[in-house]
């Protein structure tokens, strides 16, 4: 498994950009400096977040998310054990 994250990955299986291998491992986002844990997709050459805005939901029972620009590193917050 590679060590390197995609450029955009997104949470909700919905996604063209969902990725279940990469998320079986826990991934961590810094957002201008500030870990951040309710992020549901991130860009990190345009420089962006989506979070949810609350509880609020949208028909479909989505979440309501909120697009934030800024600089985006995402790591995974743990190294993979080698068998």
């Amino acid at each position: 498994m590679s060590d390197t994250l995609p450029d955009r990955l997104s949470v909700n299986a919905k996604s063209p950009y969902f990725d279940a291998t990469v998320l079986e491992r826990e991934v961590g986002i810094l957002f201008n400096g500030v870990e951040k844990t309710n992020v549901e997709e991130y860009c990190i050459s345009e420089g962006w977040i989506r979070v949810a805005a609350g509880n609020s939901k949208d028909r479909n029972g989505n979440p309501i998310t909120i697009k934030l620009k800024g600089k985006v590193e995402a790591f995974f917050k743990e190294t993979p054990e080698t068998a």
